[in-house]
């Protein structure tokens, strides 16, 4: 596990510091709702976690394609559709 000061410092592939933080956050969710999907009893309940859990997983997927390929119109797209509020 890497602490906040080293996971700032991080030079990796020069990655955006938004980047950074919103992979974070995702992650972080996604463990959240793993954790829901296993304690919960309701098959249709957990259907509809795992169904969350797929769409971040999908816009982390999407950052990774937009990182590796260095396509700045696809990392603008995917910074866009993270920050629309969810309901």
């Amino acid at each position: 596990m890497v602490r906040f000061k080293e996971f700032q410092s991080l030079k990796e592939g020069k990655y955006p510091v938004w980047l950074k933080f919103v992979t974070g956050g995702i992650v972080i969710r996604m463990r959240d709702l793993s954790n829901q999907i296993q304690n919960e009893n309701d098959p249709v309940r957990q259907n509809k976690l795992i169904s969350q859990q797929n769409t971040l997983l999908s816009y982390i997927t999407g950052l990774g394609i937009g990182v590796s390929s260095r396509n700045p119109q696809l990392m603008t797209r995917m910074k866009k559709s993270l920050s629309i509020p969810k309901k």
